[in-house]
């Protein structure tokens, strides 16, 4: 059994003005399913959901700003979770996401490794994306086109 997880954080800003407006609903109405499908799936080991619904972490607002949504998860490996984000349902969702969400413009997801056990905050999560899109990517956070391998103990 490994002795590290890869949490991220992903981040988007909606084209709506808020999570209910007309613009996202098609999006709204699979969120449960494509966060399901995640729970589902070989490596998955936890996700940040609100307090509200079962399925989803949509009215948390670390950014203050009601156009973000954030997600934050822990998977058993960069593969297991590249597999979830590119070769299930979800993928769609990544193909069409020009019709929800703008250009951001600064990084938007933020990878890094975590003792196997420990669960990320939301704070944590927002201060390691904020840590990326100031310094890049590096051994401490990474995105997915720049990724560092899981640690080895010496």
């Amino acid at each position: 059994m490994s002795k590290y997880h890869l949490a991220e954080i992903n981040i988007a800003k909606m084209k709506g003005v808020d999570i209910n407006d007309p613009i996202m609903k098609e999006f709204v109405d699979n969120l449960d399913t494509v966060n399901k499908l995640a729970e589902e799936s070989e490596g998955f080991v936890w996700r940040l959901k609100d307090d509200t619904d079962s399925y989803n972490a949509t009215s948390l607002n670390p950014y203050n700003d009601e156009q973000i949504i954030i997600n934050v998860s822990v998977w058993e490996s960069i593969e297991t979770l590249e597999h979830y984000m590119y070769k299930t349902f979800h993928s769609e969702f990544l193909r069409r996401r020009k019709e929800w969400f703008q250009k951001f413009g600064k990084a938007h997801t933020a990878m890094w490794w975590i003792p196997a056990g420990q669960i990320p905050t939301m704070e944590e999560a927002v201060e390691k994306l904020d840590y990326l899109q100031k310094n890049g990517p590096s051994e401490l956070v990474f995105d997915l086109r720049t990724k560092y391998p899981m640690p080895v103990d010496a």
